[in-house]
């Protein structure tokens, strides 16, 4: 497994170099010079010249990526230039905030969606199909925000069950951290648990066609374990891709959900990073995002691994 999972790492080291490469140089294309934007309202000559040579922006572009990247390789993103920390201390205090959002949301998504698209499967053509599919239209058409701002007025509002917005770290009081995070996480989760309930359904309809589930019920199994034990562990190839691929989707987008319910996680700060031209911010969160989207994707292949036997033997 360690030599399958090693091959996989050497094959995404270019690609993170070529995102590297995108993410410093599409950044230059953006419009608006942050050096103006800091050196105030009067833009002095003299502080703008000093702002320029402190953050080395007299140097020509391929001085200035081979200094990031030297950078990055030993885990220094650089220095933000609005509020002058390490754009790694800000990444390490939102992060987590948004990790803790994105694992109860695919928990929501994992509890709904996969069950949903096996009972879809099995039943298909009947009345539990056709309900289901239209729930898992609804989920994908309902925008985050709106079931956002309904969950806020009917659950915190009216029945003040649930906080209305804000975060408390798990630290500090691990149940109120939980109670904050539910409606968002539920609001990430329906829209995510459609997709897998339509993924789900889909593979299982294709391994219920299979002969090796057909010699299993000519056996005399009992159903049930024809569909968890013989079909859904062979349909979960995709469904263990897609949920690696959603996971990472989260970290990256859950910006509109984090503002609506205040929570002050990585999408907060990429906002504010690109409003304030932040350059070195954007560059850090996009890389590690970026990142976070390989780290999924070598997890899904080591799942694969375990899974799959057939894997073992190559």
């Amino acid at each position: 497994m360690l030599s399958f999972v090693a091959r996989r790492i050497v094959i995404a080291i270019p690609t993170v170099i070529l995102i590297s490469i995108f993410v410093f140089g599409l950044q230059k294309l953006l419009p608006g010079d942050p050096i103006l934007a800091m050196a105030g309202e009067e833009r002095d000559p003299e502080t703008i010249a000093f702002l320029r040579e402190k953050y080395r922006m007299n140097d020509p572009v391929w001085v200035q990526y081979a200094t990031w990247i030297k950078g990055v390789v030993t885990g220094d993103l650089g220095i933000s230039l609005r509020t002058n920390q390490p754009v790694t201390e800000l990444i390490a205090q939102k992060l987590p905030v948004t990790i803790q959002l994105a694992l109860m949301a695919l928990v929501f998504a994992l509890v709904i969606g996969i069950p949903a698209g096996i009972l879809s499967a099995v039943k298909k053509g009947t009345i539990t199909d056709y309900v289901a599919n239209v729930v898992a239209l609804s989920g994908l058409s309902i925008p985050n925000f709106w079931l956002g701002i309904m969950l806020i007025l009917l659950v915190a509002v009216k029945w003040q069950a649930l906080p209305a917005s804000g975060y408390v770290p798990p630290g500090e009081d691990l149940w109120l951290s939980l109670k904050t995070m539910l409606m968002p996480a539920f609001v990430l989760g329906t829209a995510l648990a459609a997709t897998l309930m339509r993924h789900t359904r889909s593979a299982m309809l294709g391994v219920l066609k299979s002969d090796y589930v057909r010699t299993a019920r000519a056996k005399g199994l009992a159903e049930r374990r024809v569909i968890l034990k013989h079909a859904f562990r062979n349909a979960l190839t995709p469904i263990v891709t897609l949920t690696a691929l959603l996971f990472g989707e989260l970290i990256a987008g859950a910006v509109l959900t984090e503002q609506i319910f205040t929570i002050p996680g990585f999408g907060k700060l990429v906002v504010d990073a690109v409003f304030n031209r932040d350059y070195a911010v954007v560059q850090g969160i996009v890389l590690v995002t970026a990142m976070g989207f390989i780290v999924m994707n070598i997890l899904a292949d080591a799942a694969y691994f375990v899974l799959n036997p057939r894997l073992r033997k190559q």
